[in-house]
């Protein structure tokens, strides 16, 4: 489900591996909040994923099938590991293997560096489509990165190429699909090849604001418990439900 490989003494990668898509369940949720968690003795921090695909976002499949607390247990996690990648105390480098959508995007962009294979994939905030919303901290960490490309793409609820990705600002580089793991290893090297202290002190200051979406550490259980009623009235409306079904039918 998550696989956790060491690169130098110093580098951790945690790889998604729950096939056929990577879909994120409750599980591998959990999984993924604990091991950014766990990961603070290490220097830098690299999220992958299988070849020519990253994850396809989250488990809606199982969700259609659970309760109304059990979705909002999975919402719960999705807002614990959107917490855990952006207060991280080193850096985290996403190796965007492929495709990257709704859930996928969530995770990359709490993170430090983005680098999104080259090809036929899309990444993107697409919740509303199926009549979700990203809700405000997602907003604030997608905003962030591409500015006032937000509104519409946010809106619309667009899939981008690789080439819009990087020209909006939503990843910071390209590469070949091959090569993207590697690449998002080669940056994590660069992090840790930096006076150590001047870098964490300086990466603090320049991601103060998207750690500040989060508010108060103190309020932290009513903040995902607010984000999680968020999306589980919405995902148990019963025209989301059928847009989901009908969608996920196709499949």
């Amino acid at each position: 489900m998550l696989d956790i490989l060491e690169h130098d003494g110093r580098i951790r990668e945690l790889r998604l591996a729950r096939p056929p898509v990577n879909a994120l369940s409750l599980e591998l949720l959990r999984a993924l909040t604990a091991a950014v968690g766990a990961s603070t003795g290490d220097s830098a921090l690299v999220i992958s994923g299988q070849p020519w695909l990253f994850t396809a976002g989250l488990d809606v499949r199982t969700m259609l099938t659970l309760d109304r607390e059990a979705v909002s247990q999975v919402f719960v996690e999705l807002w614990r590991v959107q917490r855990a990648i952006a207060c991280s105390s080193i850096p985290v480098i996403f190796a965007l293997t492929g495709h990257s959508p709704a859930g996928g995007t969530v995770l990359a962009i709490h993170g430090d560096y983005r680098v999104l294979a080259l090809g036929d994939f899309r990444m993107g905030l697409n919740e509303v489509q199926v009549g979700l919303m990203p809700g405000g901290v997602i907003h604030g960490a997608f905003r962030r990165l591409v500015g006032g490309h937000a509104t519409q793409l946010m809106s619309r609820g667009a899939l981008v190429d690789p080439a819009t990705a990087l020209r909006v600002g939503l990843v910071d580089e390209l590469c070949e699909a091959s090569q993207v793991t590697s690449r998002a290893l080669e940056v994590a090297r660069e992090y840790c090849g930096l006076p150590r202290e001047p870098m964490l002190r300086t990466r603090a200051l320049a991601r103060k604001d998207l750690m500040e979406l989060f508010g108060n550490p103190g309020h932290a259980l009513v903040q995902e418990r607010e984000f999680a009623k968020m999306g589980v009235d919405l995902f148990c409306v019963p025209a989301t439900q059928e847009r989901l079904r009908q969608m996920f039918a196709k499949r």
